[in-house]
């Protein structure tokens, strides 16, 4: 009699499945820890890297938690990975950023320019400050017809030591990004520093608020368009590239 009780027993639990906790699949735990989908990884042919630069570009400093920021140590390392991987043929750069560190903002814009592959930037929503080299840095650029590039002089927050080495310090790094922005865009150096010095446009500040066609217009930007056109061109270039590396190769 106990056997059969011990015997039913087993055979019970052997029938009944043990509950099993739900855990996250992979794809929502990305989601959770990083806010990201894997998307791109899905189409392992895809010969185009899409890198987004949003919210306020964080450099030196660590900006509070509740800032959005793309962190300039992350990046560096993504655009190293880009330029010696064989398998990427063109980069896709979005913007959606308010600027942020000027160093790093530069830093950024000078390895997209240094790029050997094709690179191809849209700004989306807006391209502020420091975002207007990064946007300029790439081989051709967009911007949508709403989006807004706000351009003004170089500007410190924190503790300031008044003396004449601070203000040739700011005026030299300033020179820099009018440097940088006029070498890789048609914008002339003084439509530029108009742009830059000019009263009445932003509220209580000096500098312009440029929105889509006007980027265009001061030759900052190439071509008024959308994520369709950005990929259309950088497929395009990706192609005038191949040719030249054939040529060279015979």
């Amino acid at each position: 009699m106990e056997n059969d009780i011990k015997n039913n027993g087993t055979e019970s639990g052997e029938g009944q499945e043990q509950p099993k906790e739900d855990k996250p699949s992979g794809l929502m735990e990305k989601i959770q820890q990083l806010g990201q989908t894997n998307v791109p990884q899905l189409s392992q042919d895809s010969k185009i890297h899409c890198l987004t630069i949003v919210g306020q570009i964080e450099g030196h400093l660590q900006l509070p938690p509740q800032n959005k920021t793309t962190k300039y140590e992350h990046l560096i390392p993504q655009i190293v990975a880009i330029e010696q991987n064989p398998k990427i043929e063109g980069l896709l750069v979005i913007l959606n950023t308010v600027g942020g560190d000027v160093e790093a903002g530069l830093a950024i814009s000078e390895m997209l320019a240094s790029l050997s592959k094709p690179t191809v930037s849209i700004v989306l929503g807006g391209g502020h400050s420091i975002g207007v080299p990064i946007a300029v840095s790439c081989d051709y650029s967009f911007i949508a017809e709403t989006a807004t590039m706000t351009i003004h002089p170089i500007r410190l927050t924190g503790l300031v030591i008044g003396v004449p080495q601070t203000f040739e310090y700011m005026d030299k790094m300033q020179d820099r990004v009018i440097n940088f922005v006029t070498k890789h865009s048609n914008v002339s150096e003084q439509k530029f520093k108009d742009l830059m010095f000019d009263k009445g446009n932003l509220t209580r500040d000096i500098g312009t608020n440029v929105v889509g066609r006007d980027a265009v217009e001061y030759g900052l930007i190439d071509e008024v368009g959308g994520v369709g056109p950005a990929l259309a061109k950088l497929n395009e270039l990706i192609e005038i590239n191949k040719q030249k590396e054939e040529v060279i190769v015979q």
